[in-house]
């Protein structure tokens, strides 16, 4: 008699077990559906293949609306830890090329090649040109040089020998007339001409650049180098701020997530579900022995 009470809760311990244990792997097999004489076997494939596109866009769009969302990473890549560690790394680049002998090509080196490092000397230099030839342009710069100029002959003529005959107030006719004829060709020539004499300057500069060591550029330049810190958050906040709603638009993570998982075979995707949920798995087919044990018992009374 009292192994009827030993062997009907280990009966229904052992059905709760096997039960909890096939449905569990009913949920990802048989990975295909079976037919037999042309007849589909019901429950096949397992749930999740069967259902895997729908699982797959119902994961993008978790994920993108709530995991990976512009609130969330803005969050992330603003905060303050990690803008800390983005100037520290700063700090840290600086420390380390204080000490460095190289010069900026030969460290640029390392990174880029010789032709691209040339390539973007010269981008650098056309950028600068332009805005330097534009500025001076537009500045009016010919009438500033031309009042300057004849002031300084005026004052020079006052102070001479010839100002004692009043000939300064005689050139004050000429200077009304000369001074906007002289402004009109200074700015001529500056039009022709700019280019090509900003084009030297600048060339020089960038080709001289390059060739300082970076010892000499990061050394005694602890004012610059914490405006340069300042302006590197400064642009990264903007960037991310203002075109992280693009970049995530043009990413499409919910579509990524989508397409990966859809372009996942079931052999790839069943172990990978088993590794991350091994403990919760096993757990309900032990609550499954568990369940089947207790009712085991109750029928013994019923």
């Amino acid at each position: 008699m009292w192994i009827t009470y030993l062997v009907t809760p280990i009966v229904g311990g052992i059905i709760g077990y096997v039960t909890n244990d096939i449905a569990i792997k009913m949920l990802f097999r048989p990975h295909e559906a079976k037919y037999i004489m042309g007849h589909k076997v019901p429950f096949t494939p397992g749930i999740i293949p069967k259902e895997k596109s729908r699982i797959a866009k119902a994961l993008g769009d978790a994920i993108s609306e709530n995991l990976m969302n512009r609130e969330v990473l803005e969050r992330t890549l603003l905060s303050d830890e990690l803008l800390e560690k983005m100037t520290h790394t700063i700090d840290k680049f600086v420390e380390r090329q204080k000490d460095n002998p190289e010069s900026l090509r030969s460290y640029l080196s390392h990174y880029l090649t010789d032709e691209e490092i040339q390539k973007i000397a010269g981008s650098v230099s056309s950028e600068l040109e332009g805005m330097i030839v534009q500025k001076l342009s537009t500045s009016d710069f010919g009438h500033k040089i031309a009042t300057m100029t004849i002031q300084h002959a005026v004052d020079k003529t006052a102070n001479s020998l010839l100002g004692l005959f009043g000939a300064d107030k005689v050139m004050k006719p000429i200077v009304s007339i000369a001074e906007p004829l002289l402004a009109k060709e200074i700015n001529s020539m500056i039009q022709n001409n700019s280019s090509e004499m900003v084009h030297n300057l600048v060339s020089g500069q960038t080709q001289d650049l390059l060739k300082l060591h970076m010892c000499e550029i990061f050394q005694d330049r602890e004012e610059q180098i914490e405006q340069f810190k300042a302006t590197v958050v400064s642009v990264y906040r903007t960037l991310i701020l203002e075109r992280l709603p693009r970049i995530l638009h043009a990413l499409n993570i919910s579509q990524i997530v989508e397409q990966r998982i859809n372009e996942m075979d079931m052999k790839e995707i069943e172990p990978l579900i088993f590794e991350i949920m091994d403990k919760e798995l096993k757990a309900i087919v032990w609550l499954g022995a568990g369940l089947g044990a207790i009712i085991g018992c109750v029928n013994l009374f019923i």
